[in-house]
């Protein structure tokens, strides 16, 4: 598979991964209002950097991103998004290099889709027990699936059928 061109701990696997990072970070600052709560778009970014980094740097984009944003906005939920978002972007990552690897599209969307499973389980079982509440924890339920459905379908459009990933070597050089 084309993703392993990058090699770990290379300046390029280096720069990525913190520009990936930043980005998680960043979009973690700030929700979209929708009727009830927020929608925050850094599961978008996961779920992309997941399609196309390695395992480890997923675990950094996802895990170490989602903490440093919740550690500097609001900091409840910051070891929550760390085990959650980690394990979800390391699954997506180990799916798409170990299944349907002949078939791209059903590999990232049983990727996205099981990550999506995870987020979702995840938060809810995190605020459940940061908030001591379960109610709380249904509460916002609603927007978890909407914030995976997000991710999940805007990275498989990003990255298959734009070809996120091939523009992404080009520019800097690795095809």
């Amino acid at each position: 598979m084309k993703n392993e061109k990058i090699k770990v701990f290379s300046p390029i696997w280096i720069t990525l991964t913190g520009l990936f990072t930043a980005m998680v970070v960043v979009l973690s600052s700030f929700g979209i209002p929708v009727p009830g709560g927020h929608l925050y778009l850094n599961d978008v970014v996961i779920c992309i950097a997941a399609l196309i980094m390695d395992p480890l740097a997923s675990f950094i984009i996802g895990g170490i991103g989602s903490f440093l944003g919740d550690f500097f906005f609001y900091p409840t939920p910051m070891f929550v998004s760390l085990v959650t978002h980690g394990i979800q972007a390391v699954v997506i990552s180990l799916i798409v290099r170990k299944l349907f690897r002949d078939r791209p599209l059903l590999s990232h969307i049983v990727a996205v889709t099981v990550g999506a499973l995870i987020m979702i389980t995840g938060y809810t079982l995190g605020r459940a027990f940061i908030y001591a509440s379960p109610e709380t924890a249904m509460i916002k339920l609603p927007f978890q699936i909407l914030q995976a459905a997000v991710g999940a379908i805007l990275s498989v459009i990003l990255v298959y059928k734009f070809k996120l990933r091939e523009k992404l070597y080009r520019t800097i050089n690795l095809t």
